[in-house]
């Protein structure tokens, strides 16, 4: 998100961590300090395995999501100064998701699937946002924004996206007559319609930009450019049934800078879009839980072959292992914006610290299958004594500096259960992707899909 794409940038210089991470953050209260890993299930099918990763890490949302609003929480420990209270929005659009898939898979029973989600959503209708558009955080118990930066106390327009893509699934899924899903389906269109998307035009402009808020305005003047993982924001800008953007507000916003088109090779792979080597791996990964990229094409890319090149020239650089990490290998790899032992960074090929983050290979399941499963099998077998925890893997772990997270982050352990999901059975994919207004927006902006209806 935000923080990732802009410490990205940043870490282009090697070397680089994000300079608002404070040292050593304090431990958040755990009612979880007796869970032993030493005691996990031993000689798993894949299935087995998938389905207990998958049902591990939805706890994060499920079990530790904020008893006032029922959001996800931002992180798993206390850190940057705040306390418990910080919920995240772009985070609890990917526990919603998850939610879904634990309802789908009778891990918990669909009426409290429905219950927990129009939680969060009448808390967020009575909380902060402007012009329809949420804050990047808020307090969990007050609704009142919780400033992400000096200036960033207002809309998130990325974050939002995110939320939205979690929400407009949960519209599309709960479809049943009970009052609860009746009243969720109807709370949820009222919402999206009234997010102003192209107030963040800033006037008319052929680009959306990132935030704006009442104290600051556009001071922030962040346009959102491709390539990253703000692809899902200009699809849901032009799917908005009543404040949407223009098909050359994507063409001459988003399609555009200096990091949109690649076509080079790395590893022997070329790369349509993006930065030399691909980038952190979330890129692949926010956007597609829901819009899903099988057969999606537009006159820039196939969408498909960018996220699967992608994958491949990440799995590659770890198997090369050019720095010599210890660790790194075919079974243990993906690099991605994570904790790490110097703090919060965005790991990439080009900003290698050594630092394994699971979401990245894991979140990757549907572009690189057997390489995925490959790395969940060691994770679980050989290091779950050091990574394996009550909510899933954790957040990092760096063998070559005897390193492992104690932490986790709601947009780092929502892709696993999202992205797993659809490997396994397209479940989030055809619930976005069957939106009467998201099939709009796509072929306003002139994309090809299986999915979309003629």
């Amino acid at each position: 998100m935000k923080a990732k794409l802009l410490l990205f940038l940043c870490l282009l210089v090697p070397g680089l961590v994000w300079s608002q991470q404070k040292p050593a953050p304090k431990k958040a209260p755990a009612a979880t300090a007796k869970f032993d890993p030493k005691q996990r299930l031993k000689n798993l099918s894949d299935e087995q395995l998938l389905d207990l990763v998958q049902r591990q890490t939805f706890r994060y949302f499920w079990d530790f999501g904020h008893p006032v609003s029922g959001m996800a929480r931002e992180r798993s420990n206390v850190a940057y100064e705040y306390g418990n209270e910080v919920v995240t929005t772009g985070g609890t659009g990917f526990g919603i998701m998850a939610i879904i898939v634990a309802a789908e898979r009778k891990w918990i029973p669909r009426e409290e699937a429905a219950a927990r989600i129009f939680k969060i959503v009448k808390f967020l209708e009575k909380s902060d946002s402007f012009h329809g558009v949420f804050p990047h955080w808020l307090n969990g118990a007050t609704g009142k924004v919780i400033r992400f930066s000096q200036k960033d106390d207002g809309g998130d327009l990325v974050e939002t996206s995110f939320l939205f893509e979690g929400l407009i699934c949960a519209r599309q899924y709960f479809t049943g007559e009970s009052k609860t899903e009746k009243d969720l389906r109807n709370h949820i269109l009222w919402m999206w319609e009234g997010v102003e998307w192209n107030w963040h035009t800033q006037g008319g402009q052929s680009v959306l930009y990132w935030h704006w808020s009442p104290n600051n305005g556009w001071s922030m003047n962040h346009q959102i450019h491709g390539w990253n993982e703000c692809l899902i924001t200009y699809v849901l800008a032009a799917s908005s049934p009543k404040y949407a953007i223009d098909k050359k507000v994507y063409d001459q916003g988003w399609a555009t800078g200096d990091y949109f088109k690649n076509g080079k090779e790395f590893y022997k792979i070329k790369l349509p879009l993006g930065f030399d080597y691909g980038g952190p791996l979330f890129f692949s990964h926010y956007t597609f839980l829901g819009l899903d990229p099988r057969g999606l094409k537009d006159q820039y890319a196939d969408y498909w072959q960018q996220n699967q090149a992608h994958t491949r020239i990440n799995y590659a650089y770890c198997v090369d292992n050019p720095k010599k990490y210890k660790g790194y290998g075919p079974n243990s790899w993906g690099l991605t914006a994570s904790d790490s032992y110097q703090g919060y960074a965005a790991h990439s090929p080009t900003e290698d610290l050594g630092v394994i983050s699971p979401t990245a290979a894991l979140s990757a399941m549907p572009y690189a299958p057997k390489e995925s499963m490959a790395a969940m099998k060691h994770f679980y077998n050989d290091l779950g004594d050091k990574i394996w925890s009550e909510y899933g893997f954790v957040d990092g772990f760096s063998e070559h500096h005897n390193w492992y997270a104690k932490s986790h982050l709601a947009i780092d352990q929502g892709p696993i259960v999202g992205m797993i999901e659809n490997h396994r059975t397209g479940l989030l994919w055809k619930l976005f992707m069957s939106s009467t207004d998201v099939q709009r927006g796509l072929t306003k902006l002139g994309f090809e899909s299986p999915q979309i209806k003629k």
